[in-house]
Parts: structure tokens; C-alpha cells; sequence
């Protein structure tokens, strides 16, 4: 990781992932907010995980949202499975899924996640590999945006 996150985003971030590991909720950072941690030149205002729908991690979630002081939004589709998690006071928002565009599991995108540390406390980041064929699979405009500045971000990883 190059822990590139812009410096008034490492807090908020800190405070994010010592409540996820508080909570037990087993997640792995996906979106921008991935891709910047490993060194692409883009900007979020929110942070997406992907997580396994348990009951159990249903119920980690609403603890997460107590410890954030935050609440949880039902999703604005009858076919949408997010969960978003918004904290009014700060403006952070959150948003968990279960299912990923492009990769076939929770597994299988944890198993190429990198483990970065916040604050003492572990979170996984989805490889780049990953967000890119998840932005390509999802074609919407604003993640087709940001395509190529990920790619080229990819090719001069591979290249160190």
C-alpha cells in the first residue's frame, strides 16, 4: 500500500476501520477510496466495502453504525442489496455490499486484497486488478471516468 490517502481523510479513515475491527466486521475496502490507498491520483467522498450478507454481520453492521453514531439507510431499489451507513455530523457515508461486479465472491476478492494498517487496526484493500474489472463489469458513466487513470496506475505498479 502506499497509504496515499489525502491527509484529512487518514482520521476519518482511522475511526472507520478501529469501529469495523471493534465490531468484527470482516470487510474489504473496494471503489476510489481502494484505489487511492495504492497510489491513484482520484478523489471519493464515500467508502464502499464489500462484506458477507450473514445474519450475523447484519447485526455487526448496526453495531457499526451505533459506535459512528451514524444510521442505516434501506436500500433506494427493491433490488438493491447496499447498505449505506451515514454519519450526519461528519458527512461520512459508508456503503456495504454483498455482491461486486466482476468478482465472483467475498472470498475470492479477500484473497487478493493487500492488509494495510489504520491506527493499529487492520483493514483489506481490494487489489486494483479487481476495482478495475468491477468499474469495467458496472459500465456507469462516472466509473468509466475514472477507467484509465486506474489502469495506468495498475501498469506502473506492475512495473516497480
Amino acid at each position: 500500500m502506499d497509504g496515499g490517502v489525502a491527509l484529512d481523510a487518514e482520521p476519518i479513515l482511522e475511526e472507520i476501520v478501529r469501529a469495523l475491527d471493534e465490531c468484527g466486521l470482516e470487510v474489504v475496502l473496494v471503489g476510489n477510496a481502494a484505489a487511492a490507498l495504492q497510489g491513484a491520483p482520484v478523489t471519493t467522498l464515500d467508502f464502499d466495502f464489500m462484506f458477507r450478507k450473514t445474519p450475523a454481520n447484519l447485526g455487526k453492521l448496526k453495531t457499526l453504525a451505533q459506535k459512528l453514531s451514524g444510521r442505516i439507510l434501506t436500500p433506494y431499489y427493491p433490488s438493491s442489496d447496499l447498505y449505506r451507513l451515514v454519519v450526519e455530523d461528519s458527512g461520512i457515508q459508508l456503503d456495504f455490499m454483498p455482491t461486486l461486479h466482476g468478482v465472483r465472491s467475498f472470498e475470492s476478492l479477500r484473497s487478493r486484497a493487500a492488509k494495510a494498517t489504520f491506527g493499529g487496526h487492520p483493514l483489506w484493500v481490494a487489489d486494483l486488478s479487481d476495482i478495475i474489472r468491477s468499474k469495467k463489469t458496472l459500465g456507469r458513466p462516472k466509473d468509466l471516468a475514472v477507467l484509465e487513470i486506474l489502469e495506468k496506475t495498475l501498469d506502473e505498479k506492475e512495473k516497480k
